[in-house]
């Protein structure tokens, strides 16, 4: 098997990588990253010498490069884990989300197409999507793979309109897919703009916590490495032209995660309780912001047997030591660009 997995050296692609790797080594993986900001190779300097391991710097924007790369390296799968995927830099910037999650989308899904045309059997593109894509929940209810799409941000727009692509390319050219659709993710690696690794860091250099509006916004929250073995799952066990939603079974208010980490991070730097509480701060809401996601993963349970191997507690636990043991990763990925981005949200 050559796989190519796009976006390999950020938050999950590196944890997908790193499993296949080690799981697979008769497989030879091909990571393709624009190393865009949130692109660190740092995030697979233990497996940047493996045998079957390749780096490929390109963006899969670039169509001849990618129709290239499909020629010489022949392969047989597709993880497809590139795109621009913060909702705050899709309402300042919306046409790189275009560019990137649309166009880009569409140029690997035309690689595949014309590489593997005379033969689909043994092949697979696997596109991976996120739960924002169905909109916003109201106080009772999931998400389920047949959940209509109702985006409601640039951001979850164009990953809605590459899902449909994926889905059309099975339809009209009969493409081997699957997709899947996943809740919010945390763990090691986590670039410092999404919430969690965000407050990690804003808590360690004494800074503001900013929450939008009240907090009361409900996200289910998925560990990385457990959304990194359903994916190991469904590219080697899923149905074609599925869909399956990953989640965490994790429910929480973003004002109770962000006291819970307050409590766990106070413990860890040792001081005094409700210390890190008072860095908190309500900053004005976003537009557009969705009220409450939550996914019901019960069919990728049913089908593959997958379900969460940690309680959130426990992963945001893992989560925080990580960082902590890993500062220079952290001041290494937040100077520069990150702290001229950061400013302009959130000051």
């Amino acid at each position: 098997m050559n796989i190519l997995i796009t976006g390999g050296a950020g938050f999950i692609g590196s944890h997908v990588i790193r499993r296949l790797i080690k799981n697979y080594p008769d497989y030879n993986i091909y990571n393709l990253d624009a190393l865009t900001y949130a692109g660190n190779l740092e995030n697979l300097r233990d497996i940047e010498d493996a045998s079957n391991y390749t780096f490929l710097k390109g963006d899969i924007v670039d169509e001849s490069y990618i129709n290239e790369i499909f020629k010489k390296y022949n392969f047989n799968g597709v993880i497809h884990l590139a795109a621009e995927s913060h909702v705050d830099r899709s309402i300042s910037d919306p046409l790189a989300f275009v560019k990137t999650n649309i166009f880009g989308t569409v140029n690997l899904l035309n690689a595949a197409r014309n590489l593997w045309k005379d033969d689909f059997s043994n092949k697979r593109f696997y596109h991976v999507s996120t739960d924002e894509v169905y909109g916003s929940l109201g106080s009772e209810g999931l998400f389920l793979e047949t959940t209509a799409y109702d985006p409601n941000s640039p951001y979850s727009a164009s990953k809605a309109s590459s899902d449909h692509f994926v889905r059309a390319y099975g339809e009209t050219y009969g493409l081997p897919y699957v997709i899947t659709n996943c809740s919010n993710n945390y763990g090691p690696n986590h670039f410092p703009e999404k919430l969690i690794p965000l407050f990690i860091n804003n808590i360690i250099e004494g800074k503001p916590l900013p929450v939008y509006g009240d907090g009361k916004y409900t996200r289910d929250w998925l560990f990385v490495e457990d959304h990194a073995r359903a994916i190991d799952l469904v590219f080697h066990k899923g149905r074609n032209h599925e869909t399956y939603n990953i989640g965490g079974f994790n429910e929480w208010q973003n004002i109770d995660l962000v006291q819970l980490l307050c409590r766990q991070m106070d413990k860890k730097l040792d001081k005094p309780a409700g210390t890190s509480e008072k860095l908190i701060t309500y900053v004005k809401d976003r537009p557009g912001h969705d009220l409450r996601y939550a996914i019901d993963a019960s069919k990728i349970h049913k089908e593959l047997g997958w379900k969460p191997s940690v309680t959130f507690e426990q992963g945001l636990e893992r989560t925080i030591d990580w960082y902590l043991e890993n500062e220079d990763w952290l001041n290494s990925v937040t100077s520069g660009l990150y702290q001229e981005y950061y400013k302009k949200m959130y000051n």
